[in-house]
């Protein structure tokens, strides 16, 4: 028995749930993966798995020895693309965690250009706006708009994005466009909510215009937690929503979407790149991260910031 084979063979099952999505991506048979976390178990005398008609599961000393295997794999991967050949073309699998509108409107159409130049970094791309474990879910870093305030986390600011305040028609034909922020706390608007991933809480809008200050809340009738699915509510006319400038930008060429209070400035929102700090950030981390910098600059760069 290859103990690197059976161990790679057995960490895929685990990621897969299946022997047979474990054969496909490592590009052997069925058989020889079941014959090796066979093996594999045998040699360490321990079941390591749960088998059933539907799902393979890790038992409780698999998962404990997966998490051993996940970092070991990942070292020894990291020390191939350390030596100076691999470090010009990094290699290997990414797993990374971004905002679905992000995805949608940022990340996925410039993708053909970050593979062109790295075409050996195989990304596993969650879409989402949920607060990811990076640790138990094995992803290597996230992006994430807002103040990042988990401290077992480090964040490298990437960008910062201008938000605004909008509504769609037929919600202002329906309930009157306001003319002053603070309307939409007067129990007469609606917002749609957007759930932050921290407090579970809609997320308030604090905005100013020379020495004013607000910080609506507003009322609501729905709240999400996915950018696309509140933009969608949105435009479904459920409410005023404060999002980034650049989702909101074709639905105003549009039409679907009409800008309200633009003599208020809402603080942009910081992008971030974050990622656990007991985890060393391989060379195709650091080719990714590096890549978000870049498509950040062309995008919203960093704005500057206040001195103290």
């Amino acid at each position: 028995m290859d103990r690197f084979d059976a161990m790679q063979a057995f960490a895929r099952v685990v990621e897969t749930g299946s022997f047979t999505k474990a054969a496909a991506t490592l590009h052997i048979s069925r058989t020889t993966v079941t014959q090796l976390v066979q093996q594999l178990e045998a040699r360490l005398r321990v079941k390591l798995l749960n088998r059933t008609t539907r799902r393979v599961a890790a038992t409780a000393d698999g998962a404990a020895y997966y998490e051993r295997v996940a970092r070991l794999l990942a070292d020894l991967d990291d020390a191939e693309t350390s030596l100076s050949s691999a470090a010009a073309a990094p290699r290997g699998r990414l797993r990374i965690d971004v905002p679905s509108p992000f995805a949608r409107l940022i990340l996925v159409p410039a993708l053909p250009r970050f593979h062109a130049r790295y075409p050996d970094i195989q990304l596993d791309l969650g879409v989402s706006d949920r607060r990811v474990d990076l640790i138990g879910e094995h992803v290597d870093c996230v992006v994430r708009g807002g103040t990042i305030t988990d401290p077992s986390l480090v964040a490298r600011h990437v960008g910062d994005l201008p938000l605004g305040v909008y509504a769609a028609p037929a919600y202002l034909q329906r309930m009157g466009v306001p003319a002053h922020p603070r309307e939409l706390d007067d129990g007469h608007h609606r917002i749609v909510g957007f759930l932050g991933g921290r407090t579970g809480r809609p997320l308030p809008c604090a905005m100013r215009r020379g020495d004013e200050r607000v910080r609506a809340q507003g009322r609501y009738v729905v709240a999400l937690d996915d950018g696309n699915a509140y933009l969608a509510a949105g435009l479904a006319g459920l409410g005023v929503l404060w999002l980034p400038t650049y989702i909101a930008e074709a639905e105003i060429a549009s039409g679907a979407l009409v800008r309200l209070f633009e003599d208020w400035r809402i603080d942009p929102m910081p992008m971030h790149v974050a990622f656990a700090p007991n985890r060393h950030v391989s060379a195709k981390a650091r080719a990714f991260i590096d890549w978000i910098v870049e498509l950040m600059a062309a995008h919203a760069p960093p704005a500057p910031r206040p001195r103290a």
